[in-house]
């Protein structure tokens, strides 16, 4: 039996990773390399697009990591990938972006089990498959799966402005993490008191990119433009995006508000403004950064943009396996699920493959429970929600512990013994 994964981007490679390890024969199709979507440039799969953190890498404090975690205990190509092309990110986990797409890539095409099919499919198939075409599913078979979904839902992403690193003026900015955790993973970029006021100012009133007229609408507030963001409080900022939080300068005063980089590849030649994703137009990124000390002659390798994200009515459409409903032989994985974030997107791939594989071999649906991430972010894409939105790894999803613990580290640290444990239980159930 041959199954068909459709896109090969975190979900999809994810997916047929997963089956074609286990002897399953996959044909894996993707546009690439012939065409790209609007947000793709790279010929490999796994590009990732709006940055290149993975966000929290420590299981203890972050939901996210935590959910690495587990991934890693089901053996996730994701992870393997992200470990062999890590750069230094202090308590993140970031990667060389190019370095990470090739590996995976390489990893897929050396499989025996696996066909890669440079084609696109236009319709939802009738036979075995996985479809995670992700956020910019090509517009003939989101038409085909809207015709089976009974509809569609749009949301919008934004990405943000890469800069070079020979270009900042180090007499303006500083290596070094919050708290002095992590090493010198970040390049601050402090702003006073007036510096920080004439930027949102500018942020502000700046000409922003003109949106389809299909885009107006709310957008994410997961990944939300700089923009936005400050237009809600000439104080918003410093609460967020350009917190001073945890940075001294030398004589061990706090700064107004600091706005940090973070390296985009493994040589350090290029760093993206954290927290900066933005709709803004292309010059006036360029005029309304530069105003950042730091930044005032700063060499922009990519400005970010904004894109069209899809994603079907999951709880109306999904069982909690990630099966279609009324035909489950068809399962849907990424963010057109309804799941938000590169990890929760290869995370919910590994669960469609693992639960793909055990329908094949004549398993019981085996499902991780709620006290683990990965059952809570199934539980959420297939619970009856009247106003279903994405969600990102958190441990507010997760079951609240049989005891009340206030502290807050103290609290999440037992949620995530309790979830790898649970998690190493449940692969012993898996065939």
């Amino acid at each position: 039996m041959r199954i068909k994964v459709i896109g090969a981007g975190l979900a999809g490679a994810e997916a047929a990773y997963y089956l074609a390890e286990r002897g399953i024969e996959v044909d894996l199709y993707d546009i690439k390399p012939d065409e790209f979507t609007p947000a793709h440039s790279d010929k490999n799969f796994c590009e990732l697009v709006c940055s290149n953190s993975l966000k929290g890498n420590d299981p203890y404090t972050n939901a996210c990591g935590l959910l690495k975690e587990e991934m890693r205990v089901l053996g996730s190509l994701t992870m393997e990938a992200a470990a062999h092309t890590a750069v230094p990110a202090g308590g993140a986990l970031a990667v060389d972006r190019e370095s990470f797409a090739k590996y995976v890539t390489d990893k897929l095409a050396a499989n025996k089990n696996i066909n890669i099919i440079c084609k696109e499919i236009r319709e939802v198939p009738d036979e075995w498959s996985i479809i995670a075409t992700g956020p910019l599913t090509t517009d003939a078979l989101s038409e085909s799966i809207s015709n089976i979904c009974g509809g569609q839902l749009h949301f919008y992403d934004a990405s943000a402005p890469i800069v070079s690193r020979d270009s900042l003026d180090f007499d303006h900015c500083f290596f070094g993490d919050r708290y002095g955790k992590g090493g010198d993973d970040y390049v601050n970029c402090p702003l006073n008191k007036d510096e920080y006021d004439a930027f949102v100012r500018e942020l502000v009133s700046a000409e922003r990119a003109v949106l389809h007229e299909f885009e107006k609408r709310e957008i994410f507030e997961g990944c939300m433009p700089v923009e936005v963001m400050a237009a809600r409080g000439e104080q918003s900022l410093r609460f967020a995006n350009l917190k001073p939080v945890g940075l001294r300068d030398k004589d061990g005063n706090r700064f107004y508000a600091v706005l940090q980089l973070r390296k985009e590849n493994a040589e350090g030649t290029a760093y993206n403004l954290v927290g900066c994703q933005t709709n803004l137009k292309w010059g006036e990124q360029k005029r309304v950064f530069s105003m950042i000390p730091a930044l005032k002659n700063a060499d922009f390798l990519r400005y970010g943009v904004m894109h069209r994200n899809t994603f079907i009515d999951s709880p109306r459409c999904l069982n909690i396996d990630f099966s279609l409903k009324g035909n489950e032989s068809l399962f849907f994985a990424g963010q057109i699920t309804g799941v938000e974030g590169y990890v929760e997107s290869a995370a919910s791939g590994l669960l469609a493959a693992i639960n793909l594989y055990q329908k094949l071999q004549g398993g019981d649906l085996s499902v991780p429970d709620n006290t683990t991430v990965l059952g809570a972010l199934s539980a959420h894409i297939s619970a009856p929600n009247e106003n279903f939105q994405p969600m990102n790894a958190n441990f507010g999803i997760l079951k609240p512990l049989n005891e009340i613990v206030r502290d807050k580290k103290r609290r999440y640290a037992l949620l995530a013994e309790r979830a790898i444990e649970n998690i190493k239980v449940y692969k012993g159930t898996l065939l």
